[in-house]
């Protein structure tokens, strides 16, 4: 499964821990997706996973989401795309 992030971003707070939205791209699929991720800290990541936008095929995001949970190269690509806007968005407030 081939996907494009289209944008991240990230936020912290001692309540919610890290609090990520990532919004996606798969390949073939007519809608795109938003992952929410939620880290306590940092670590170990849960997941929701919504259509950003209009509502789409059932079958096509239950394909992403069993995809989400067997493959950990796709999750953390998410993840990754979320590491990167925190750390961005850190720099620029320096």
């Amino acid at each position: 499964m081939k996907l494009h992030i289209l944008g991240a971003r990230m936020s912290y707070d001692e309540a919610n821990g890290y609090v990520a939205h990532v919004q996606f791209e798969v390949e073939g699929h007519k809608q795109p997706y938003e992952a929410t991720l939620q880290s306590d800290r940092g670590s170990e990541w849960s997941h929701s996973l919504f259509f950003l936008g209009e509502s789409g095929s059932e079958e096509e995001i239950d394909s992403v989401e069993a995809e989400l949970d067997t493959n950990d190269e796709l999750f953390f690509s998410l993840i990754d795309a979320a590491e990167q806007a925190w750390n961005e968005s850190e720099a620029q407030n320096r």
